[in-house]
């Protein structure tokens, strides 16, 4: 259940994201750039007498909608149980046994003592 409302929730997200993303674009630049913000261009403020246009209000808006979606989304993803969750990218399975093989097994027969002391053969 929480799977399928935080699937819904992030495709809402997004959706809005990219309707943000056009409204900045299409709406008029007001000129100045970062300059009038400290105090450059002078006479323009940030919540002068253009702020009753229309696409202002309606980015606020979407701003406001998308800071929600994204709370209900951390909050809606910290109840989805970890073992439902998809994840995105799969991990990499083992391509050997599943479980780790001992290393290689102790002969049974012991092995051949090696002489004490050299023997000579022949003469130097």
């Amino acid at each position: 259940m929480f799977t399928f409302f935080l699937y819904l929730v992030l495709s809402l997200f997004i959706f809005v994201c990219v309707l943000l993303v056009l409204l900045v674009l299409i709406q008029k630049g007001r000129g100045g750039g970062l300059s009038s913000a400290f105090g450059g261009a002078g006479g323009n403020t940030a919540f002068g007498a253009k702020t009753g246009d229309v696409l202002t209000w309606v980015t606020s808006g979407f701003f406001l909608l998308f800071l929600i979606l994204a709370v209900v989304a951390d909050r809606v993803a910290l109840k989805v149980p970890a073992a439902t969750a998809t994840p995105i990218v799969a991990a990499p399975q083992p391509s050997g046994p599943s479980s780790p093989s001992p290393l290689a097994p102790a002969p049974s027969t012991p092995a051949p003592m090696a002489p004490a002391s050299p023997t000579t053969s022949g003469s130097l």
